[in-house]
Formats: C-alpha cells, structure tokens, sequence
C-alpha cells in the first residue's frame, strides 16, 4: 500500500460541530475507538485516531485504517425517546447525508450499517459499528474511506470518496457528520425515519439475511418503528417478518424482476 507520510494530521482546529459535542480527541494510534469510548462514555465525547490497530467491524470483522486517508471515529450518544435499534441507522443516514453535502457523491445506507456509493458499483465506503453502555449511551464507531486512491483499497468491494471521484478534506467531512447526528438524534421523529427509507438501498430490494439460525430470503419492504428490516417472505417463507439484526446480501438491484 502506498505511504500517506505525506497526508496531513486531523486538525482538531478545523472540526468544530458545535452543541452538544465535547471538543474532539485525536490520538495517532489506539487498538479501538469504540473499545476507549465504551470505558469511558461521557455524553457527546468524539474519538478519533488516524490509526488503529485493532479497529473492529460487526461480526468480529476488522476494519483497516489508512492513517492520513480515513477516518477512525467513535461518538457517545445518549439516547432518550430513540429506540435502540435506530441508533445505526440514523449514523448511517448522517454520514451519507454528510457525504453528499461536502463531496457532491451520492451515498445510500445499507441497513443497518453500511454506506454505499450507488455511481461506484455500489462499493462500501463506510461502516458503522454500536454498542450499547450501562450508562444509557451508545457508542457509535464509523470507520470511513475518504482520501484512498483505487490502488489503496484492500478489497474490490470498497471504495472511497476520492476513489468514486469526490474531493474532501476529512475535517469538512467529520463535521458535517456530526451535526447531522447530533440532528437526528435531537430531533429524531417520523420525518427522520422518511430520510433513511428514502436514502436505504435495502428496502426494495430481494435479500437473504444470513442470521445465526440460518439465512432467510425476502423482498426489503420497510423499516418498522423498532428500526428492524421488514421482509415479505419467499415461497418456503411466505408471511411477512421482521429482523432485527444480521448480515444482509443485496440478491437483486431495486426494479429487477
């Protein structure tokens, strides 16, 4: 992978989200922004580190971190009148929404984690990784692909802002992010939840969900207010169910038969 000596600190002077977030704390390196914040989950505290070392995913999958090209970030969010299970989803809808605003790339949520760039092959550009506390918050980890070019990226599969054509700085990118979430989580309602059906390239689509019992095959029809997966089920499956978690395959892009 190419050396990013050359690419720039966090500069903590140019991310400034404003009320109610706590100043940002950036670290070079650190095992896991999550695994910090969860000891320590002050409301609105934000950790950041250009590098990771043993940075997670859900699933136990990990997550590598191009120290100077992506972002490490983990955030403490106190929820009230929120149902737990929405906590991802509106992550994933800020940090699309906050692509969009400051790089012009189109950016949709896989639920419940994922974001995808739909004009790159819908390549994952970021993921989103939370954990609930004792204390009431949840720990919201996202790990984003900003400034990698194509021959940075470990997988086909992934991509980056400036891989999909899109110049950002991440300073510009992490703020948007989160005054959109502290936005969302503030304000969370039903026009919240119309933003993320409308931005989620699940829902529409068939898809098998690969849960612990087994996988289960499904036409995505909507989120319900818990903020689980609704499917309608296949001929072996034919009611309706719902999902609460799991790992999701797009089987077949929206409007195919």
């Amino acid at each position: 992978m190419p050396a990013h000596d050359d690419l720039p600190r966090l500069d903590q002077r140019h991310i400034a989200p404003g009320d109610p977030w706590l100043p940002i704390e950036i670290l070079d390196e650190l095992t896991s922004t999550n695994s910090l914040l969860v000891a320590d989950p002050r409301p609105w505290r934000i950790l950041a580190a250009e590098r990771q070392v043993q940075g997670r995913g859900r699933l136990a999958r990990g997550w590598v971190t191009t120290p100077g090209a992506a972002l490490a970030v983990s955030v403490a969010v106190p929820v009230s009148g929120m149902p737990l299970g929405w906590v991802p989803l509106v992550a994933g809808l800020a940090l699309a929404e906050a692509i969009m605003e400051t790089s012009g790339i189109e950016a949709v949520v896989k639920w419940p984690n994922d974001v995808l760039l739909p004009g790159d092959g819908e390549r994952k550009v970021a993921g989103i990784l939370s954990e609930w506390t004792p204390q009431g918050v949840v720990v919201v980890g996202s790990g984003i692909n900003v400034l990698q070019t194509r021959a940075d990226l470990p997988l086909d599969t992934a991509t980056s802002v400036r891989a999909a054509g899109g110049e950002v700085t991440r300073e510009a990118l992490l703020t948007a992010y989160l005054r959109g979430l502290a936005d969302h989580v503030r304000g969370f309602g039903a026009g919240t939840r119309e933003r993320f059906v409308a931005r989620c390239a699940t829902i529409g689509r068939e898809v098998e969900v690969h849960e612990p019992a087994g996988v289960r095959h499904g036409l995505a029809t909507g989120v319900d207010a818990e903020g689980r997966l609704v499917l309608h089920g296949s001929q072996s499956e034919p009611d309706a169910f719902a999902v609460s978690a799991g790992d999701v395959v797009h089987v077949r892009p929206r409007g195919t038969s």
